[in-house]
């Protein structure tokens, strides 16, 4: 796997901000979201206050999770859940993005970005969780995942962790994405361990290996693994507080 195949950068990932970069949809004007009002879509594209964002932000966010919760069609379902492939990342983003971590929108907006890094990353995932849970263990268990996952593996876990938020227990669902992060930052961690190992001998003068040798400088490679996997791990941390707030019904 390239160093380079999970996405990290400064700019993207950092602390203050879910551990996984946001996919580009490839369009710099996405189309009106059928899930919500146009009015709203118009007084966005004009220019809000950001408290009037911030209160839409959560009136949306809950509406939209009523609504799922309160429906028996599955076709409502299914276009929740696959909003941001539909409609683009930037209309969510434009209400949700900002959104405190231990808020409703903060936590939606989380999880929709770890959906579709999921499924942007599928591979690169997979290899990662074979190397952190070579076996079964209760992280595999709590998020869902077999062991060992394939790629096809990864994208439907990202689907029924989603999946799960809106039509199931909510607070589960964010154990679920938890588990599955704090897998992947282990796997991270013990990538960038060999990564420095190689760059170790190949600075001692010997036989350089394959993964040093896919890298120009090892050891930048795993200072970027390690810092995206600590960005994971409080993305990690954002979920576990989620589900708590939820269960006490203090997750607005």
């Amino acid at each position: 796997m390239s160093t380079n195949s999970v996405h990290y950068s400064s700019g993207s990932v950092n602390s203050a901000h879910p551990g996984f970069a946001p996919a580009s949809t490839g369009s710099l004007r996405p189309s009106r979201p059928a899930q919500l009002d146009p009015a709203l879509t118009e007084k966005m594209a004009g220019g809000m206050d950001p408290e009037e964002i911030s209160e839409m932000s959560h009136a949306s966010a809950q509406a939209l999770l009523d609504r799922v919760h309160h429906t028996q069609d599955p076709q409502i379902v299914q276009r929740v859940l696959t909003l941001v492939d539909h409609e683009g990342v930037d209309i969510i983003a434009e209400l949700w993005s900002k959104s405190e971590p231990d808020s409703l929108p903060g936590i939606l907006w989380r999880l929709y970005l770890l959906r579709t890094w999921m499924h942007k990353n599928r591979h690169s995932l997979a290899g990662l969780y074979r190397i952190a849970e070579p076996e079964d263990t209760a992280a595999s268990a709590i998020a869902g995942v077999d062991t060992p996952p394939s790629a096809d593996d990864i994208m439907n876990t990202a689907d029924s962790i989603l999946s799960g938020a809106f039509t199931g227990d909510f607070a589960v669902a964010l154990e679920r994405a938890s588990a599955f992060v704090d897998v992947i930052a282990k796997g991270l961690a013990i990538r960038a361990k060999t990564l420095t190992a190689e760059a170790r001998k190949a600075e001692a003068g010997e036989e350089c290996g394959t993964i040093a040798a896919a890298s120009r400088n090892p050891r930048t490679a795993a200072a970027g693994l390690l810092h995206t996997g600590g960005n994971l791990m409080t993305t990690s941390t954002d979920f576990r507080h989620g589900a708590s707030l939820w269960r006490q019904g203090k997750l607005e």
